[in-house]
């Protein structure tokens, strides 16, 4: 088995691939440890396939290519390299060079120190932009409030394989590798690691796909809309009743008329909750049909071992 297995989704980014495998393989040759890096193109549109097809033709011995027939998006990318990962630690990060692959070894360091089954980079400042940011601080505030996460976290990651063995045994069209990870164990460490902006293109994952990504993780890994559902209905009943009680008692002793808006207002705004309720439980059923028809996380184009 080999020291470390470099897991590196790749979307559009033929600008810096050739840069990021000689920085990587430089680390672990000072370090003295063997290596493989597992390239996952993830159905970019560039010519992100080319270069890595020749860095494989250059360094055969050390690296696998992979390429998917259309995008999966970073985490299915990432369990897909996680299929192939000979090492005894897996290490992922992104293929923009805004981890410098050079502090690779401060997570090696922590990761052996710590005796920890998962360390992850983080940031004392991103480099991205303020929508991105936000997006990406509320996803991770809503992963420890809602599933009870670390509540921090990035895709610059160490991890200890075993743990990649019990993650290769979800096999869920939708899966978010930190939450499941989280599940097996609590040995986790961090380490703050630089963090630079990005050189080329514009990063894959926009201020919708966030919203998105957050909407799926409420749906395949929480029950929060239905608990909203149920302590929603309760409070609005309530009130319902408290306001149904205040237009009886108008009616009875003061001989005020319902009127027409009163009526409308309560049959619009039942209506509403009602709808949205259905709303919810729609979204539960299509996540349930797609994990019953067994939708692939990923599908390989072509393999370049």
């Amino acid at each position: 088995m080999l020291d470390f297995s470099i897991i590196v989704p790749v979307y559009n980014s033929e600008e810096t691939l050739e840069e990021l495998y000689i920085r990587l393989s430089k680390v672990f040759i000072d370090i003295g440890n063997t290596f493989e890096v597992i390239f996952v193109e993830d159905g970019g549109s560039d010519n992100s396939w080319d270069v890595i097809s020749k860095l494989k033709k250059d360094y055969p011995d050390s690296v696998v290519a992979i390429k998917l027939n259309k995008n999966f998006g970073q985490h299915n990318a990432t369990m897909c390299g996680f299929t192939f990962a000979k090492g005894e630690k897996i290490i992922t990060i992104d293929d923009d060079l805004q981890n410098p692959p050079e502090e690779i070894k401060k997570l090696i360091e922590c990761f052996k120190s710590n005796n920890s089954d998962i360390t992850y980079g983080i940031y004392t400042k991103k480099q991205h932009d303020f929508a991105r940011n936000v997006m990406s601080k509320t996803v991770k505030k809503s992963n420890k409030v809602f599933m009870k996460g670390a509540g921090k976290g990035s895709s610059f990651r160490i991890i200890n394989h075993k743990i990649i063995k019990r993650l290769l045994e979800h096999n869920i069209t939708f899966i978010f590798i930190d939450e499941v990870m989280q599940w097996y164990t609590n040995r986790i460490s961090f380490v703050e690691v630089e963090h630079r902006k990005r050189l080329h293109n514009k990063s894959g994952y926009s201020s919708l796909k966030l919203f998105l990504l957050a909407s799926d993780l409420t749906y395949y890994y929480t029950n929060i809309p239905l608990k909203l559902m149920v302590y929603g209905g309760m409070i609005i009943s309530f009130f319902s009743f408290l306001l149904a009680l205040k237009f009886i008692i108008q009616k009875l002793f003061y001989d005020v008329p319902l009127g027409y808006t009163s009526v409308i207002v309560a049959v619009l705004f039942s209506t509403s909750i009602i709808v949205y309720s259905l709303g919810v439980i729609g979204g539960y059923l299509s996540r349930i049909q797609i994990v019953q028809n067994k939708k692939p996380q990923f599908n390989i184009e072509e393999l370049l071992d």
